[in-house]
């Protein structure tokens, strides 16, 4: 269990202006992702370095978003301004996080512009929409194709800062307390709506805190 990416909603300018925005902070260029036909949504992503990477997504015009946890999710985000919309933790097997939770995971699917298709399920995009601090699971099932394979880049994620409660978020991922981490976690009280605050980018050019 590792954190796999975190997902930033479109502003109110859109998809591709949103990414470029990013794209000057942190130095990655963004890559054409594609389209979420089951989610109604499409993405851009900044590959990046020890296998993790940024999202920028996009709420499409669609039926699946409005039926899709993932789809709500995007859509309130962006209309409330855009921003981060939460981080996501890759797993080996979801199975045992489904028995857990008591849920199925959700098939997702996209092509890439060059046609090749990535695979993958994911599960708790509900518990993020109830409580955004909590992240949602991804198993990959074409992990020879994750979004940072090939990434040509060191820029990679140093921190996250969340609004919320530690042990809310340990409970969530059934994590133990003494279990390290390769990305260092500041949680602050929220003052309003919890969830994800801020990403730290560790750059050539030194930190970079979006």
């Amino acid at each position: 269990m590792r954190v796999d990416h975190v997902s930033y909603a479109a502003e109110h300018d859109g998809l591709k202006a949103t990414a470029e925005r990013l794209a000057k902070l942190i130095g990655v260029e963004p890559v054409n992702g594609g389209v979420h036909p089951r989610f109604g949504t499409r993405n851009v992503i900044f590959p990046l370095a020890h296998d993790r990477y940024v999202e920028v997504v996009e709420v499409l015009d669609h039926p699946a978003s409005d039926k899709a946890p993932f789809g709500q999710a995007v859509r309130a985000r962006s209309e409330a301004g855009g921003g981060w919309l939460g981080w996501v933790v890759r797993v080996d097997d979801i199975t045992p996080f489904e028995e857990r939770l008591g849920r199925e995971s959700a098939e997702g699917f996209r092509h890439r512009p060059d046609g090749t298709e990535l695979k993958w399920r994911q599960l708790g995009v509900k518990g993020l929409i109830a409580d955004p601090q909590l992240p949602f699971f991804v198993e990959w099932k074409t992990p020879e194709c994750h979004p940072s394979v090939g990434a040509d880049t060191d820029v990679t994620i140093k921190s996250l800062q969340i609004a919320g409660d530690p042990d809310r978020v340990r409970d969530w991922l059934n994590w133990p307390v003494d279990e390290p981490t390769s990305i260092e976690f500041t949680f602050v009280a929220p003052h309003g709506t919890p969830g994800l605050l801020a990403v730290t980018f560790e750059t050539p050019d030194g930190d970079v805190t979006v």
